[in-house]
């Protein structure tokens, strides 16, 4: 790791090979913890060509002098980080009181019965499925 943020970096070297590119980071908190946003690229090694942009928001803690990675979420694709935008600008919509976010909605729950493996079976949303599936925390 590093012992200062601005030299954290998300790049990866394998076998002389620039398997993940950093294209910009922005640090969103500094101190003995510090959250970081960074904008990133996966090589195909089938390919040998990048792909899409994907984000990456890591959090890391300073111990001994050094920064270490505590933990991260990547945002897949740009479809998920315009879902995330969205429900982000809904919560705290522009102008307003930022310690006080918006009350989400209450999520509609249904009580699961037992009337057998296809009773509890919900309809699945392929918009859904994306968003969910993808977390590296």
């Amino acid at each position: 790791m590093s012992e200062n943020i601005d030299d954290l970096t998300i790049s990866f070297y394998q076998d002389d090979r620039n398997v993940l590119k950093e294209l910009e980071k922005v640090v969103l908190t500094r101190g003995n913890w510090t959250t970081i946003m960074f904008l990133f690229q996966e090589l195909n090694k089938k390919t040998n060509e990048y792909e899409a942009p994907k984000v990456s928001i890591r959090r890391y803690q300073k111990r001994g002098g050094i920064y270490k990675q505590q933990s991260k979420f990547n945002i897949s694709s740009a479809k998920q980080a315009r879902e995330i935008s969205d429900i982000l600008l809904k919560w705290f919509p522009e102008g307003s009181d930022e310690a006080k976010p918006r009350k989400p909605k209450a999520a509609k729950t249904q009580a699961p019965t037992h009337d057998g493996p296809e009773a509890n079976e919900t309809e699945n949303d392929d918009d859904d499925e994306e968003f969910t599936q993808q977390s590296d925390i």
